[in-house]
């Protein structure tokens, strides 16, 4: 999910101390507990995003736990980078640093994960993304960052794939926040569009803009049958309402940045009709999640959001494979990236696997409509357009 500020810092790497737990040596086997950090927004504008994930990933760390067959424990560390890249390195920092850390979910935005994958990498430490969806991530030779969700090539391409066919849209407006998430996703929405043969005309306007109407009236000036807005629900709900206020009729569409009930609360009835897109299903809809998404509202006092199911399995599937290492001797952090990469594992949201540049091989994407005070599952959006 989710412009690049490459901020490098020293990694400070001491040999043999890579994934240690409980004793100094190059491998804890004999420790008798292993941390699993996540790194994302747990404060800033969309820590909303940021808490669905972490709620899932604590979920999965304590109901492993009460297990009690693991032979070890496994703890939670928190890594906040407030979703910005100048300060993925830090928090990543943070993480590297405890060798007690074998694993990092995240990060969960695409910007901060361009940003801290280089430095993940060069200690050997598991970057499993849940989230950051912007594509190039796994072609810049990341030699440790793993995607767990499919990337914005699959969800612009079924933006466009839903506009032109089920919409008939003709003319589209497609709206970037000038986020690396932002560009990426409308990038692909755009080329799709097009190759489909609708009219794009494309727009950028930065996050926290002071005020929408300019931007809001730059659309409706185009008279589209349809906007595609790639941006975050902190931005989407002022730019909702004010294109209400400037007449827009068309339909409206956004990604998995704005997909959470944030954005109805920031647009109020202006995000009514509003169509979001995601590589996540909705774990209270599906009957594979629905005893996920009970445990989550018990423990949380909320249902699961955006994201919270697939944290969910991509911590299962860290833990599982933390248990065959460590039932062979223990849990080195390259092991384990090794282990990962070539994991099948079957979760409740997806079946999870790899290709040999960390890609996630499953592709498929959900649609999403707001009602009212509330956000509907659609579907995918293949069966949907079929």
């Amino acid at each position: 999910m989710l412009n690049k500020t490459i901020v490098k810092l020293a990694i400070p790497m001491a040999v043999g101390a890579l994934a240690l737990t409980g004793c100094g040596g190059g491998d804890s086997g004999s420790g008798d507990a292993y941390k699993i950090a996540f790194q994302g927004p747990l404060s800033g504008d969309n820590v909303q995003l940021g808490q669905n994930m972490e709620n899932g990933i604590k979920l999965a760390i304590d109901q492993a736990n009460a297990e009690g067959d693991l032979g070890f424990e496994v703890e939670y560390v928190p890594v906040d980078d407030q979703g910005l890249p100048d300060k993925a390195t830090t928090a990543a920092q943070k993480a590297i640093d405890d060798e007690d850390v074998v694993a990092v979910i995240g990060p969960a935005f695409s910007g901060p994960a361009d940003t801290a994958a280089e430095v993940y990498g060069a200690a050997g430490l598991v970057a499993l993304s849940s989230s950051a969806t912007r594509p190039d991530l796994t072609t810049k030779g990341y030699e440790t960052f793993l995607r767990a969700v499919p990337n914005d090539s699959a969800q612009g391409a079924g933006m466009a794939k839903y506009l032109s066919d089920n919409v008939k849209a003709e003319k589209v407006v497609v709206v970037d926040d000038k986020t690396d998430y932002g560009i990426g996703l409308a990038d692909v929405a755009e080329k799709d569009l097009k190759a489909a043969g609708v009219e794009v005309v494309r727009q950028s306007v930065p996050q926290k803009t002071p005020d929408y109407s300019a931007a809001a009236k730059n659309v409706t000036k185009n008279k589209p049958d349809a906007l595609v807005y790639a941006g975050y629900y902190q931005d989407a709900g002022p730019f909702a309402k004010k294109l209400k206020e400037a007449g827009f009729d068309g339909v409206a569409m956004s990604g998995d940045g704005t997909n959470d009930a944030q954005f109805i609360q920031l647009a109020g009835d202006a995000s009514d009709g509003w169509l979001l897109t995601c590589p996540c299903t909705d774990a209270t809809k599906e009957d594979a999640t629905k005893k996920f998404a009970a445990d989550y509202e018990k423990e949380f006092k909320q249902a699961p959001g955006t994201y919270s199911a697939e944290s969910y399995d991509a911590a299962m599937m860290i833990i599982e494979e933390i248990k065959k290492l460590h039932e062979d001797g223990g849990v080195e952090r390259q092991a384990l990236v090794d282990a990962l990469r070539a994991a099948e594992y079957k979760g409740l949201t997806k079946e999870f696997s790899f290709d040999d540049k960390g890609e996630f091989t499953n592709q498929t994407i959900y649609l999403y409509q707001v009602k009212g005070e509330g956000i509907e599952y659609q579907g995918s959006i293949d069966e949907l357009a079929g």
